[in-house]
């Protein structure tokens, strides 16, 4: 790719509704980007719009692709072993793009890809930590480990994966499988499912959040709750201070552990600023171990919005990874026959998401009972 001497990389983050692209320089500035939405449930789609988007920058002199990805990515950054929202197993992602695209290519976790930009070009950088702990807060919760100004993946590049810390032991069923994840109680669809418990219960206190929506708790979504509380709903107010007190619970233990100097809280909920992070803080205060003798956690929102996992995925390129495994020696036959054993292991998406839809359902029938009764019961504090 021709250009004007400077040396960029390309940051891609693969979305459930879109997929981002944008060349970044050397110092985390983004100076283009393109986007296009995410092909539903097709994993062939995927990879060719990430093809054509990455290709269609040839005004700049571009050294390498970083590509966050929803899922668990190996140890080596270059396969996707499990990415179930896009319908990949076992995905060999790094050698599919090298091949499209020419260029030296890495394969993260978009979470650890937000963190490490977040680290380098946000508020971590802002701040001059060199250790600390991003959690998105989303549809479900991610995050990033940075220690000594290292990214940790893990043995196996699958570390990190806080949503699914068990804070409450047979509690809340969870899409894993597992009962009682942190992410079904802190998460965007944990603050939703809260805020309409709350208003079931009490409709009068909640008449400005169900005027957002069509009347009914059932009809409030997430920005509802965001604008409700932003103009005085105590309702909606109520539901961040429990989300904001669960999440805490979920730091503390990440704390207790890592002793990190710095939370750094990405993703869309955190848009609401002080309605999440003020009883976040609280809690977070009051049960933290040792408080007395030792610093408090700095507890911050991200900086860089939706532009930190592109920024972090390019970023992580410049350094482009262990080669995969046998990279050097296989032949083009053996890699055809490589991807023809992966074609046939990974399946269609279809099949994949009735693989997942399959295991949730007999999670959910082997506990049922057990699980209601824990969500309607849950403790507020």
């Amino acid at each position: 790719m021709a250009g004007n001497g400077e040396s960029y990389t390309i940051g891609v983050d693969i979305g459930g509704t879109k997929i981002a692209v944008g060349v970044v320089s050397a110092d985390g500035e983004l100076v283009d980007s393109k986007r296009k939405s995410t092909p539903v449930r097709d994993p062939d789609a995927v990879l060719e719009v990430i093809v054509e988007l990455v290709s269609a920058f040839d005004g700049h002199d571009v050294e390498a692709v970083g590509i966050g990805v929803a899922g668990l990515v190996d140890a080596t950054r270059s396969r996707v072993i499990f990415a179930p929202n896009l319908g990949w197993v076992e995905e060999p992602l790094r050698m599919q793009v090298e091949r499209a695209v020419g260029l030296p290519t890495v394969i993260e976790n978009d979470a650890n890809a937000a963190a490490w930009g977040e680290f380098r070009f946000g508020a971590g950088r802002r701040r001059g930590e060199n250790d600390l702990v991003m959690v998105t807060v989303g549809t479900g919760i991610g995050g990033g480990i940075i220690l000594g100004g290292v990214l940790q993946r893990g043995a196996n590049g699958v570390g990190a994966e806080f949503g699914h810390l068990r804070l409450v032991p047979d509690g809340r069923l969870c899409g894993c499988g597992r009962h009682g994840c942190w992410e079904q109680y802190a998460s965007g669809n944990a603050l939703v499912r809260t805020a309409r418990g709350l208003a079931s219960e009490r409709r009068l206190e909640a008449g400005i959040m169900l005027g957002y929506g069509d009347g009914t708790p059932e009809g409030v979504q997430g920005p509802h709750i965001t604008e409700a509380a932003q103009r005085g709903d105590q309702v909606a107010i109520e539901a961040f201070e429990v989300a904001g007190a669960w999440l805490a619970r979920g730091m503390v233990e990440v704390a207790t552990l890592l002793d990190p100097a710095a939370f750094v809280i990405g993703g869309g909920v955190v848009e609401a600023g002080d309605l999440l992070l003020a009883p976040a803080k609280r809690e977070y205060a009051a049960q933290l171990v040792a408080r007395a003798q030792r610093p408090m956690t700095a507890i911050i929102p991200a900086e860089l919005g939706n532009l930190a996992g592109i920024v972090g995925a390019a970023d992580l390129a410049r350094d482009h990874g262990p080669s995969p495994t046998g990279a050097g020696t296989t032949s083009e036959a053996e890699a055809v026959e490589r991807d023809a054993a992966v074609a046939a292991a990974s399946g269609s998406a279809a099949k994949v998401a009735r693989a997942v839809e399959s295991s949730t359902a007999t999670a959910k029938a082997q506990s049922a009972t057990r699980s209601e009764g824990v969500a309607r019961n849950t403790p507020d504090s």
